[in-house]
């Protein structure tokens, strides 16, 4: 971001790419529900991280050519590739454990989620640190979408959970029909809405990290990343601990103790003067209790809703969680 003169530049700079990358999520992720309960999602798994290979090269032409525009352009696809891929990755998990194991699988799930999140983030910093010509990460990426999607063959074959659903090209009427239904079971409503302020809060950090540790901290943008990893390493940690805790079941009380946590720590954080180290202390800890908050969240929407629906009301909780992040990138630019 060294061509930007000014730090209001740089933020707003930070809230388009965050709405660029989020926006597809709302566009298409009803649709993605659709696809996870239709359609084999062992199939869909294979078919969407073949598609991310292609967009993958597309990032390291992009990369190479130091062209913005056409990395917002792949930004997009990545998100959308990212729509259709959330409700089958975890749409699996009901369908591949017992009930009883939900928040453990979930917690497991969680672990290795923001562990990669961790050693990503890390690697891009010192990428772009290391290379004046970013073709070898574009190589890498590509590299890591292949190996997803051999990955992706080692799953387990599963029939489609419902075959006979319709198509509804109007996403926003199927998300009406599974949230007038997630109406009617209060606590997998109140589930739905928890998760939705999970990742508003989540992206507002994510914004205020980015510049905080660039323009307060002076910190370079290898030491940024650690920030983030470090706040990654919280979630990991706390998903792990949660669904370990929850052993056979799905433990409501870690939600409120993840509640106060969260808010006890984003108020630390608020603190003039922090050192480096202080803030990645307070980043930590926020994500602990980020996890504890969000994994038995996730384990009550995979287990309320009627085998059929899951997909549908996993998909209609993302849309809204990416809703939240949409409306924090546009809640960062205007109290920036």
């Amino acid at each position: 971001m060294s061509q930007f003169t000014s730090e209001a530049e740089q933020d707003g700079f930070v809230s388009l790419v965050g709405a660029l990358f989020a926006i597809p999520f709302i566009l298409f992720t009803m649709t993605g529900g659709y696809c996870a309960v239709h359609y084999s999602k062992r199939s869909m798994a294979m078919y969407i991280k073949t598609a991310e290979i292609g967009i993958m090269t597309l990032g390291a032409i992009g990369l190479y050519l130091g062209f913005v525009p056409f990395l917002l352009g792949v930004i997009v696809l990545m998100s959308t590739q990212s729509a259709f891929f959330g409700p089958v990755k975890y749409g699996l998990i009901p369908e591949l454990l017992e009930e009883k194991r939900l928040s453990w699988g979930n917690g497991y799930i969680g672990l290795g989620t923001f562990l990669t999140i961790i050693l990503g983030t890390i690697a891009g910093g010192y990428f772009f640190d290391w290379f004046d010509n970013q073709l070898v990460t574009g190589v890498i990426l590509v590299l890591l979408a292949l190996c997803g999607y051999l990955a992706s063959r080692g799953i387990t074959h599963l029939p489609a959970a419902n075959p006979e659903k319709k198509f509804k090209l109007n996403f926003f009427s199927e998300f009406w029909e599974q949230f007038q239904y997630t109406k009617k079971d209060r606590v997998l409503f109140l589930s739905v809405l928890g998760s939705t302020y999970f990742w508003f809060l989540g992206a507002m950090v994510q914004q205020a990290v980015m510049i905080y540790g660039r323009n307060e901290l002076e910190l370079s943008f290898r030491h940024t990343s650690v920030l983030f990893a470090m706040m990654a390493l919280g979630i990991g940690a706390g998903s792990f601990v949660a669904g370990y805790v929850s052993a056979r079941k799905v433990e409501y009380g870690l939600i409120p103790l993840g509640a106060v946590g969260i808010s006890l720590f984003s108020l630390c954080l608020g603190q003039d003067g922090l050192s480096a180290t202080s803030f990645a202390t307070f980043l930590a800890l926020l994500g602990f209790f980020g996890g504890f908050y969000i994994i038995p969240i996730n384990a009550l929407v995979q287990q309320r809703p009627n085998y059929k629906r899951k997909g549908s009301i996993i998909a209609m909780q993302a849309w809204l969680s990416w809703v939240g992040i949409v409306f924090a990138a546009g809640v960062y630019f205007f109290l920036k």
